[in-house]
């Protein structure tokens, strides 16, 4: 993870996808504080060219990451994220401490369904 000053420089990374690609894990997260004036409490993108994925328009396992730590540096326990890839998106986020869980809240929609037999 990398934390950059404002999310204004989280929108303007450029990545350098093949120095990403021979960073060690699966990947690269870039996170900063969001401008008082968008509603968002922090901004993020996601970097996994290493599995295919130059950027991830919209990244939950990503935020159970930054959940906890924007908790420690915020003081607080929900937040609205927006990961600021080409695409964009919005997550309603929720750190229940008790548990050690993130909670990934809002409207969703079944694409898929199926079974898997062992």
């Amino acid at each position: 993870m990398v934390v950059v000053a404002s999310g204004q420089n989280v929108t303007e990374v450029q990545p350098q996808l093949d120095v990403i690609v021979k960073c060690p894990g699966t990947g690269v997260i870039v996170t900063g504080i969001a401008p008082p004036e968008s509603g968002f409490d922090f901004y993020s993108r996601y970097f996994s060219p290493k599995f295919g994925i130059n950027e991830d328009p919209v990244c939950g396992s990503a935020h159970c990451g930054l959940v906890p730590y924007w908790s420690k540096k915020l003081g607080k326990c929900d937040f609205k994220a927006y990961q600021a890839s080409a695409r964009g998106g919005v997550l309603d986020v929720h750190l229940d401490e008790q548990k050690q869980r993130v909670f990934l809240r809002g409207k969703v929609v079944t694409v898929m369904e199926g079974f898997v037999l062992v």
